[in-house]
């Protein structure tokens, strides 16, 4: 092996795919896993030590052994990724949840003109979201917080050198080690509406200078109406949220982390760039409903003071 090589070796460490994983304290099992099997055992130990003159012994072992092995698989089960009794207690609370959530005030009695349900219904509970405000720097008020959204490309590094992959790895992490405050990474596919791409190339194609300009790109958009057809072509979008503390001063503090996350990645070779209030509440709107059309410009962002035309004209008097 030459001493290029052993550079390059130098420099790559290996990291578990998953690095979330609880570690293993005994026999493979997690201190959670663990837990669950301990109280198990004292369960069955006080229920035999009850019942044992009561009961035929090998009617409790079998309840037992039948008891162990369904606490033994939600223990170390699995289900959509997350533990199983991870995943059954999330299934309790989303069946007791309410089915519906709104914005109005659900304490307040019911009027005397609405007929009160005989039926057991659930009733609409309060819609409670982070977020207060999107102001016009992008900005996201969040109570006493504020959070500010970077978009950025991707890069691939299966086409890049090894000593090239070392590098973008290290400026990736000089990034991640000044970080001071929760950032969020979300990486999401998202639908691309091609129809509207190939109906709009379609009508601009008739007015192109050169007919063999105009016949390719009426070709071009015959095939992405065929691509639209034939397959779900999605996206990938890669948004940046950075927030600041609690206590940290400074109205546009948040603003100033994404552009300082801005100058950061771009030796990733990467497109970046911090998102305004429109492009921020365009970005939550597809996060909400991802399969939704994109939100069309020219509204306004929330927050944002509306104003129309004055109507007030001069008042005339009237003739006597």
């Amino acid at each position: 092996m030459s001493a290029h090589d052993d550079r390059s070796e130098a420099g790559r460490t290996r990291m578990p795919a998953d690095v979330d994983a609880p570690d293993k304290v005994l026999y493979g099992l997690t201190f959670r896993q663990l837990a669950i099997l301990a109280v198990t055992a004292l369960v069955f130990y006080g229920t035999w030590r009850g019942l044992h003159d009561l009961m035929p012994p090998l009617v409790l072992v079998a309840a037992g052994v039948l008891a162990g092995g369904m606490v033994f698989g939600v223990a170390v089960g699995r289900r959509d990724g997350r533990p199983l009794d991870v995943w059954l207690a999330a299934a309790v609370r989303h069946a007791r949840a309410p089915r519906a959530l709104t914005t109005t005030d659900t304490t307040s009695q019911t009027p005397d003109w609405v007929q009160t349900p005989t039926s057991r219904v659930m009733l609409p509970a309060p819609l409670t979201l982070p977020a207060d405000a999107i102001d016009d720097g992008g900005q996201i008020h969040l109570g006493g917080a504020r959070a500010a959204m970077v978009a950025a490309t991707n890069v691939n590094l299966a086409l890049r050198t090894p000593n090239e992959q070392a590098a973008l790895v290290e400026v990736f992490g000089r990034w991640l080690n000044s970080l001071s405050t929760p950032t969020q990474i979300v990486v999401s596919a998202q639908p691309v509406d091609l129809h509207s791409a190939a109906r709009t190339l379609a009508q601009t194609a008739a007015q192109l200078p050169h007919p063999a300009l105009a016949d390719a790109a009426a070709d071009h958009a015959r095939f992405l109406d065929d691509l639209a057809q034939r397959r779900d072509p999605l996206r990938r979008q890669v948004l940046i949220v950075t927030r600041t503390s609690p206590g940290e001063r400074g109205e546009h503090a948040a603003r100033q982390r994404a552009e300082t996350t801005v100058r950061a990645l771009s030796g990733l070779g990467v497109t970046t760039r911090a998102l305004d209030g429109a492009a921020v509440t365009a970005a939550l709107a597809a996060a909400a409903d991802p399969y939704r059309p994109p939100r069309p410009g020219g509204l306004a962002a929330p927050d944002t003071v509306i104003t129309g035309p004055n109507t007030h004209h001069g008042r005339r008097n009237r003739p006597r």
